[in-house]
């Protein structure tokens, strides 16, 4: 199943990415030459979601190796672009651990990891289709198809399998404040892909519930600790618990590289904060009263106990808990 979204173009000597800032009004490509255009276009979410911002991120270290700049300064850099993606961290470290060798080499890497979430996507998919019972209903929050990853999608990637198998009679997305990724994106892309869908606003999820209207909560990841907390876009814990007082179902989808071991539980993920301008205005339109102060997490974490299944390219645990995470990833 290929998708009709191609979100990260790579050209050998440098990077395109659709900026995604303009969607869906202009269908525009970045040119990045150098990391740190890379690192900027991952800083402004012009690419976002946190796999694609782990490939873009290796492609930017190819650019830097092609340049001859400082490998370590380049890291570095790109690392500082958002701290709370693990992915990020990941895919860094896995092109790190090829020894800084020859720009072909590093590029080989790069496409490999590219190619590799591809691969994960429609895995991860098949497992999470496989949860959601005929006629289901589901909603969606922020943006978690071809867009934020290497094609086909996370969260929405388990949607268009399921779509494609016909077992949803319903899909839902929320707006997703404070970037509209949901009605920006979200929107766009099921659109694109012929699945008919609802948009919501974040706050008319709960009555959707209590109105019988949704059966599962399928959402992305940007970290998911040991214990199987998990840290996604603001506004997934209020979901969560939502999802909790209705018993709807919420299925947590990201690839094996989301998952950090290193990190005990929810309370060690480092929450990114953004400035205020992404609050009190959406594009020049200024929202607010000038001056208001302004409270702006971009993630929030979601406990495993509100979680019923976690789903990755390995398989899914339901209910998630340290031993069952450990056991999903052990090797081999």
């Amino acid at each position: 199943m290929t998708s009709t979204v191609e979100p990260i173009r790579w050209r050998a000597d440098h990077l395109q990415l659709l900026d995604q800032r303009r969607l869906p009004l202009q269908t525009e490509y970045l040119r990045c030459d150098t990391y740190e255009a890379v690192a900027e276009a991952i800083h402004e979410m012009a690419v976002r979601g946190a796999p694609a911002i782990g490939i873009a991120a290796a492609y930017g270290l190819v650019l830097a190796r092609r340049r001859g700049v400082d490998m370590d300064q380049a890291r570095a850099r790109l690392q500082a672009s958002r701290p709370t993606a693990v992915n990020l961290h990941w895919a860094l470290t896995r092109m790190a651990d090829q020894g800084w060798r020859s720009a072909d080499e590093l590029e080989a890497e790069a496409v490999e990891i590219h190619q590799q979430d591809l691969q994960q996507n429609l895995a991860m998919a098949e497992h999470g289709a496989a949860l959601l019972p005929e006629g289901a209903r589901v909603l969606t929050h922020c943006n978690t198809g071809a867009l934020a990853t290497g094609g086909h999608g996370t969260a929405l990637g388990v949607i268009r399998t399921a779509h494609a198998q016909g077992k949803l009679a319903a899909v839902y997305a929320t707006e997703t404040r404070p970037w509209l990724q949901g009605a920006r994106l979200t929107a766009w892309e099921l659109q694109q892909e012929g699945i008919s869908a609802q948009l919501m606003v974040d706050s008319a999820a709960a009555l959707a519930m209590a109105r019988g209207m949704i059966d599962w909560v399928i959402v992305g990841a940007d970290r998911i600790a040991a214990n199987g907390d998990t840290a996604n876009k603001i506004g997934t814990y209020a979901l969560a618990c939502a999802a909790a007082q209705h018993d709807v179902g919420v299925m947590v989808v990201a690839p094996s590289g989301t998952f950090d071991l290193d990190c005990p539980d929810g309370n060690a993920i480092p929450i990114e904060e953004r400035g205020p301008e992404e609050v009190v205005r959406v594009g020049e339109r200024v929202l607010a009263a000038p001056g208001v102060s302004v409270f702006n997490p971009v993630f929030d974490v979601t406990p495993a106990r509100l979680i019923r299944a976690l789903v990755c390219e390995r398989g899914a645990t339901k209910p998630p808990s340290r031993a069952s995470i450990a056991e999903l990833l052990a090797p081999g």
